[in-house]
């Protein structure tokens, strides 16, 4: 079942350590009901294989039904796409997040370097002094209960990305983004690459 399938993960990966000190999470609901996955994890947690755990790409209706789940008290973070393209979870799973204080983990907040065109992200950045990566990124980080995976693939990436941390936008220019970028006007499903 789920838990031997994540043991079995766990215990292939060569990580010379006893245990994964990183967030250990599926990737979607799937097929195994919520009360099994969350009584893997647990179990996974008590036996000092993980510290700890959380889901990917779970709405708030699943946030929700995942609630109600014995154990699920242990949920570290909800991982959604999310995006200035992307910003289907600022209606109802951000909001949701945030009533029930989970943090949310960003992935692919650049979109994979297709917004870093935009004329709008640009002007952002040039007034702040730094790329539009990192705008984008400072963007995303605006909120105080969600954190962002971005790609670092060099160590100048690293310290580019990091500029992101000392980026305060102002509310012109969040006004500018909302025009170039519109947040959503209703409900969507959360987008996944």
């Amino acid at each position: 079942g789920f838990f031997s399938s994540i043991m079995v993960m766990i215990l292939t990966v060569p990580l010379g350590t006893a245990y994964t000190d990183h967030l250990t999470r599926p990737h979607w609901q799937g097929r195994y009901p919520l009360q099994d996955t969350v009584a893997a994890f647990h179990q996974l947690v008590e036996d000092g294989k993980i510290r700890y755990w959380g889901v990917s790409n779970f709405d708030h209706r699943a946030l929700a039904e995942l609630q109600d789940v014995p154990g699920s008290s242990g949920l570290a973070t909800d991982q959604v796409l999310y995006n200035l393209s992307r910003r289907g979870p600022e209606y109802d799973l951000l909001p949701w997040c945030t009533d029930h204080q989970l943090p949310v983990m960003a992935y692919s907040p650049i979109e994979q370097g297709r917004i870093l065109d935009d004329t709008t992200l640009n002007d952002v950045a040039a007034r702040h002094s730094v790329s539009p990566a990192a705008a984008a990124l400072a963007w995303a980080l605006r909120r105080d209960s969600l954190c962002t995976i971005p790609k670092a693939s060099s160590p100048q990436h690293v310290r580019d990305n990091a500029t992101a941390l000392d980026v305060q936008l102002t509310r012109e220019d969040l006004d500018a983004l909302d025009r170039a970028f519109p947040p959503p006007s209703g409900p969507r499903p959360l987008e996944m690459l």
